[in-house]
């Protein structure tokens, strides 16, 4: 499968990823640390079916020392034990938003993750998850096709 548009003319044709590359900021002093990010990225990217951005994500985790045993486990992270509190409440709201159009973002949902992150970094999970649902839909509308060495 070829891209549709280039991923290097979607960066300097559009002005999207500047766009998102902004979005995607955490402020350093959040609790939605980078293995958060990780996860959360890599888990929207699976429901979205971005192979791009799955295979970017999972790199960059392991590169920043996520463990393999973790992110095989990743679409079943309800049944898997090493996943903390707050990577779960991250996890949960992730899929919600991500799914928003299935249904409303659940209550219990919304509480869980509040008390795991604050109003705050609710805000500052909530600007992740956008930003990466975001980048699957360009990467997977315009077809981005990772360099995978088989």
């Amino acid at each position: 499968m070829l891209s549709r548009i280039s991923q290097k003319s979607v960066y300097s044709l559009a002005r999207i990823p500047k766009n998102l590359l902004a979005l995607d900021q955490v402020s350093n002093d959040s609790s939605v640390n980078e293995t958060i990010q990780h996860l959360v990225k890599l888990r929207v990217s699976q429901i979205n079916h971005c192979c791009y951005c799955q295979h970017m994500h999972s790199n960059e985790a392991r590169q920043d020392g996520e463990k393999q045993a973790r992110l095989d486990v990743l679409p079943a992270w309800r049944e898997a034990p090493c996943f903390s509190v707050q990577e779960r409440a991250a996890l949960s709201w992730a899929e919600s938003l991500t799914l928003i159009s299935q249904g409303e973002v659940d209550d219990a949902i919304y509480r869980e993750t509040l008390a795991a992150f604050g109003e705050k970094d609710l805000l500052e999970l909530t600007t992740v998850v956008l930003a990466i649902n975001s980048w699957n839909r360009v990467a997977v509308s315009m077809q981005f096709v990772p360099n995978l060495e088989l």
